[in-house]
């Protein structure tokens, strides 16, 4: 909790506050811990959450390079993060970052696995509204 959860909170108001930098610092002390597994968890829930907070950070920064590793971060360990939505949102947000950085091509990729993964949610829900806003524009 303590080197993993709270980074990320305190991040998260960080960002909320304008302040993506901020935001990133806060994490350093996750990085260590991010792709561990704590032995203690029934179900996999939590893992790589400072990667896509951190991911956030760096959109936030328009440092889109560093965005996409982070969330790559995410879809490389897909164990860790297994029926977690961050796993599917980092597709998302890595077509974003594609997207922003001029990658169009990748960027449709992305956005693709994204719907795939959302085939059977809600088309209400306001994430995959915005998700199919931001791939109309490409």
């Amino acid at each position: 909790m303590r080197f993993t959860y709270v980074p990320v909170l305190r991040a998260l108001a960080a960002l909320k506050n304008g302040e993506p930098q901020k935001a990133i610092d806060l994490l350093q002390s996750a990085v260590r811990y991010e792709l561990a597994v704590p032995g203690s968890w029934f179900g996999f829930f939590g893992f790589l959450y400072p990667a896509y907070v951190r991911g956030e950070a760096y959109l936030a920064l328009r440092k889109y390079a560093e965005a996409t590793a982070e969330y790559r971060k995410i879809l490389n360990h897909r164990g860790l993060v297994f029926c977690d939505p961050v796993g599917a949102l980092a597709w998302w947000r890595l077509g974003n970052a594609l997207s922003l950085s001029g990658d169009a091509p990748n960027a449709k990729a992305a956005y693709q696995e994204f719907f795939t993964l959302s085939k059977e949610a809600d088309p209400d829900i306001p994430i995959l509204k915005q998700a199919k806003a931001e791939f109309a524009k490409l």
